[in-house]
């Protein structure tokens, strides 16, 4: 049965979750079908073994090590790449002992649905929407109406966490939220509070309230400081000045001494890596550290990508990047003269840049004048020395319908639009566990798909 207009809103009405941020309400959930669904459950192990596999890539690279078994294949480039533009505090946390094998986790992919299933265009590591996922699975019916994740994804994100400090019975959890990222806020408030009121100890505050105390970091719980056990980082890393305690809280977690999650490792945030992936001398190495069922998923859903380097080359040689009337490129500015066809690309920022994250700093070809576009390509190129860009095809996400109630209330409406799906994977044991799905439902006119006002924010439910 359908949710009613008035039910829905009385219910976010009384639980905010969002900073002045509204969206679009339906009476259903998204329905996914028997494959997509059997889909989703795959890719949260595809995208651990592209985790481990960049972090392998990632470390030999620094250490000047070859990355094939059988073939002397060294690629300092790499290193160099995920390396540009950090500050030395973080790379040598990154590249510390005690870190090594730490992932996040939350794995968050944004995946467009398209003709022929799913692309996936981002990898979010520090991800938003947990919260409302949670809230909304109940509110749309939970185990009883097929929900993914059901009742239980608040307790599978705990689950998650707690597994991080095995020798502690009951950990504490803070919730770090950035000023930055404070949107999000009201939707981590809730997460904490339906966990403590299942007898967790986990709570929501800002970088700013952890506190160090001799070898312990504490927060205040009902005016009493405490011990953190696990910090859940709800911040950027370039935004390290939001965190007052950023040295002694690496040295902490170096030393063992506490556990942040997602880790404070940079190469594990950079969009670059989908194009590393596609990479050409990287070929070998894909095929040699991934499974074949992984390789293939990821090849086929992720779009053709390339990292957007302005470094000379010598006459004669081209860039590995896209064509322009067929030919290769020497030069990545020779795309201003790309046809709106040609364009059909998106730019977008690597990481480690306040634009980084959301709809900012993206820019699609094709939907742009020659002039922006020239000016898009310009400043990925100015600014390459400290943040890098990458290029990347653009996958038209297919058209589809789902009921939506007007602005105000009234009989719901079939909406055309276009679909991304964001699936949590929490992990657990070991291994990535599907424990929620956002389906965003944006008008068929807009291109890039985010939430926004004219947008359906569901959960999403497995078809009979």
């Amino acid at each position: 049965m359908g949710r009613s207009f008035q039910a829905i809103s009385r219910a976010l009405s009384e639980t905010p979750l969002f900073e002045s941020k509204t969206w679009r309400l339906s009476p259903e959930a998204w329905p996914l079908s028997a494959a997509q669904f059997a889909e989703l459950e795959k890719i949260g192990g595809y995208l651990q073994e592209f985790a481990q596999a960049l972090e392998r890539l990632y470390l030999r690279s620094a250490q000047g090590r070859k990355i094939l078994r059988n073939r002397p294949l060294e690629v300092p480039w790499v290193a160099k790449y995920y390396e540009r533009g950090k500050p030395a505090n973080l790379i040598a946390h990154m590249r510390a002992g005690r870190v090594q094998h730490s992932f996040p986790v939350v794995i968050r992919p944004d995946l467009l649905v398209v003709e022929d299933g799913f692309a996936l265009t981002e990898i979010d590591s520090v991800p938003g929407g947990i919260g409302l996922t949670d809230f909304l699975n109940k509110l749309y019916g939970g185990d009883a109406e097929g929900i993914v994740g059901g009742d239980s994804m608040a307790e599978a994100f705990y689950a998650a966490l707690a597994g991080l400090a095995p020798a502690k019975a009951d950990p504490l959890v803070a919730i770090l939220v950035s000023a930055e990222s404070s949107t999000y806020r009201p939707e981590m408030e809730r997460l904490a509070a339906v966990l403590r009121a299942k007898g967790r100890r986990v709570h929501c505050r800002e970088p700013a309230d952890l506190i160090p105390m001799g070898e312990a970091f504490c927060i205040d719980v009902d005016g009493s400081p405490e011990e953190v056990d696990i910090v859940y980082r709800f911040w950027e890393l370039y935004d390290a000045a939001s965190v007052p305690v950023m040295e002694p809280l690496l040295a902490a977690v170096e030393e063992g001494r506490i556990v942040v999650t997602p880790p404070m490792r940079t190469f594990q945030e950079e969009k670059l890596s989908l194009a590393l992936l596609h990479h050409h001398l990287l070929r070998d190495y894909w095929a040699e550290t991934l499974s074949p069922a992984a390789l293939a998923w990821l090849v086929k859903s992720v779009p053709k990508s390339w990292i957007m380097d302005p470094a000379p080359l010598p006459p004669g040689a081209v860039l590995d990047g896209p064509t322009l009337s067929g030919r290769p490129i020497h030069d990545w500015m020779e795309l201003a003269n790309a046809s709106q066809k040609e364009r059909d690309l998106i730019l977008k920022i690597s990481g480690f840049d306040e634009n980084a994250w959301g709809a900012r700093g993206v820019l699609l070809g094709s939907d742009a004048s020659r002039g922006e576009w020239a000016q898009g390509l310009s400043e990925a190129i100015d600014r390459a020395e400290k943040v890098l860009h990458i290029a990347m095809e653009y996958r038209k996400p297919t058209r589809l319908s789902h009921p939506v109630y007007p602005e105000g209330g009234g009989e719901p409406t079939a909406m055309q639009g276009r679909v991304r799906l964001c699936p949590y994977y929490f992990l657990q044991e070991g291994a990535a566990k599907l424990s929620g799905v956002l389906a965003t439902l944006c008008p068929a006119d807009k291109k890039i798909i985010h939430g926004m006002r004219d947008a359906a924010l569901l959960p999403c439910r497995r078809s009979a």
